[in-house]
């Protein structure tokens, strides 16, 4: 998948896997390698930044496999940017969509 796709959903896509469950971030970066090639340590320095502009709180949680594991929790904060990002996505997506079929689909 092109680099420059993937880097401009990346948010979006953390965001929404947070939305109902706090998450550690190679948990993160695994569900997101299921659906895109994604690197885990690209994940990282996302978490951080999102982590920095308030939209995640953070807490350490034991591990039964080793040492604890920080997890991210979205913020109400976090959950508006969400929100509006999808608002977002979802007006791109429909134009790049209609666009797609004038072009391609004729």
């Amino acid at each position: 998948m092109n680099v420059q796709f993937k880097k401009g959903v990346l948010d979006l896509c953390v965001l929404s896997l947070t939305a109902w469950e706090d998450r550690y971030g190679y948990e993160l970066a695994v569900a997101m390698s299921s659906k895109f090639e994604v690197a885990v340590g690209s994940v990282y320095p996302l978490l951080n930044r999102l982590t920095q502009e308030g939209y995640f709180t953070t807490y350490l949680r034991e591990s039964p496999e080793g040492p604890p594991r920080k997890y991210y929790k979205l913020t109400p904060l976090g959950h508006q940017h969400l929100m509006e990002l999808l608002r977002e996505w979802r007006t791109f997506s429909h134009a790049v969509d209609e666009l797609i079929k004038e072009g391609v689909e004729r």
